[in-house]
């Protein structure tokens, strides 16, 4: 565990331009001298790995990803017994239950499990889903699809779980003791949860006619949806056809004169360069670019041999020279050791507005899964003087977040894989009071789902656009 969790800091010191990103050194290194002696205490491998997950969630990035070897997923996957068996949601501040027919009512509010509160829990278990910066709402994302194997893998195997609950609207909890399933049984009944018709779209593998809309739906308004830039790069079918249908839609929306925009992005959790960017051309009046800078912290690859490529350690230097020369030609510029994009990027490439850009009100949907490609879009449109955020704060940063080219690194004795995209990023957006450097983009006004739309699988911040948008 010493062995590897020296690897672990190295590879974070040399390689991971955002391990300052929103924490100080002293904070980083006081969080290792924390885990060096942290380890004194510590007997099985999940322990170590729960470790390595707490310094991975720390360091606050979205794309940082900490894994266990397939094996022992695939292990995991087997086991017939020990899973919490309930599906939960968040919903108005509340843990509910988010299960039909089962031994606690539908929407009733767990209290606590195994005599643990369910904040702490919650926040003991959110480790396990990264965010940017210090963002929680995200981390519900992660705890309501993964409960069962989040608690699994923090506190072990359990034969059954002491449960107590809320009735909606009672005085009274209640208590029960619930046999534990399997792994296997918890997912079946995560695809069954009450909820599914209304969250699904977050967890389906859309086709490219599933990810994005648009409809007029009054004399003065319409509404598009992007639930996803993953349309390949600006060489790809998917990529020109998603652009064709911008075209079309911004000249109907010119034509019939509309004066209101709905754009909902709740869904989108990134994608592909330059989706997004065609997509804001059309909902601004300024000159525009990616990113202000981007940078990254080596020259070359460091640590070849923890480098999880797949390939002998012996020929990577020949395999990884390639990508370094990539690299120095994306990121000539150094400062300070750290080696900068320069003005002939893409990234920094000064873009116009589209002459069709939509010069009305428009009202910006976002919600927690909103991420990566899909914060960076939406923090640009947030900054639109004609722009209103309604909805939920994203986990994906405002002002920035660390993407675009992930590496992957294997810790020598636990084979456990770190996985942390490499580029510092800050993103061309205005200053705002609401918006916090280490937050996701905080809504004008934030609307959650309501107990009653949740029971009837409602939209209550797209009903709350449209009232909002009849009552002008």
């Amino acid at each position: 565990m010493k062995k590897d969790l020296a690897v672990f800091k190295e590879i974070r010191q040399k390689v991971n331009s955002g391990l300052y990103k929103y924490r100080t050194k002293e904070q980083i290194d006081s969080i290792y001298n924390w885990a060096e002696n942290e380890i004194e205490n510590l007997t099985t491998y999940r322990d170590f790995y729960n470790l390595i997950v707490q310094l991975t969630d720390y360091e606050g990035s979205l794309h940082n990803d900490t894994s266990i070897p397939n094996k022992k997923w695939q292990n995991l996957r087997k086991e017939k017994s020990g899973y919490f068996p309930l599906p939960i949601k968040w919903i108005e501040g509340k843990w509910i239950v988010n299960l039909e027919n089962g031994k606690i009512p539908l929407g009733a509010e767990i209290i606590s499990v195994n005599d643990i509160p369910i904040t702490d829990l919650i926040f003991e278990l959110g480790k396990y889903y990264t965010t940017d910066g210090i963002n929680l709402t995200g981390k519900r994302l992660g705890i309501r699809a993964h409960f069962a194997r989040y608690f699994r893998l923090n506190y072990g195997l359990k034969d059954n779980f002491k449960i107590i609950y809320k009735k909606h609207n009672a005085d009274k909890s209640e208590e029960i003791v619930i046999n534990s399933v399997s792994y296997a049984k918890y997912y079946k009944r995560f695809n069954k949860r009450h909820s599914q018709p209304f969250d699904q779209i977050y967890y389906a593998d859309l086709e490219p006619n599933q990810k994005y809309s648009f409809k007029q739906i009054n004399s003065s308004s319409g509404i598009l949806k992007v639930h996803s830039f993953g349309m390949g790069n600006i060489t790809s079918k998917e990529h020109k056809k998603y652009a064709k249908f911008l075209d079309s839609v911004f000249t109907q929306i010119e034509k019939k004169n509309l004066k209101n925009l709905i754009v909902d992005v709740r869904q989108n959790g990134g994608g592909d360069d330059p989706n997004d960017l065609i997509t804001y051309s059309y909902l601004t009046q300024r000159k525009f670019q990616e990113n202000k800078q981007a940078w990254i912290s080596f020259k070359k690859i460091p640590l070849l041999k923890y480098y999880n490529i797949g390939i002998p350690k012996f020929i990577r230097p020949l395999v990884v020279g390639k990508y370094n020369r990539e690299l120095q030609e994306i990121f000539p510029l150094e400062k300070n050791g750290k080696y900068y994009q320069d003005e002939n990027r893409d990234d920094h490439k000064i873009r116009l507005p589209n002459g069709k850009a939509f010069k009305g009100k428009i009202y910006l949907l976002i919600s927690p899964a909103v991420a990566s490609a899909g914060s960076l879009f939406a923090s640009m449109v947030a900054g639109n003087k004609n722009t209103t955020v309604i909805g939920e704060e994203t986990m994906g940063g405002y002002y920035g977040h660390n993407g675009h080219t992930p590496l992957e690194y294997k810790l020598p004795k636990s084979k456990i894989v770190t996985k942390f995209s490499i580029v510092n990023l800050e993103q061309d957006v205005s200053e705002k009071a609401n918006q916090y450097y280490n937050r996701g983009i905080i809504p004008d006004i934030e609307i959650n789902q309501t107990y009653d739309d949740f029971l009837n699988n409602k939209d209550t911040q797209l009903n709350y656009i449209l009232n909002l948008i009849t009552s002008e």
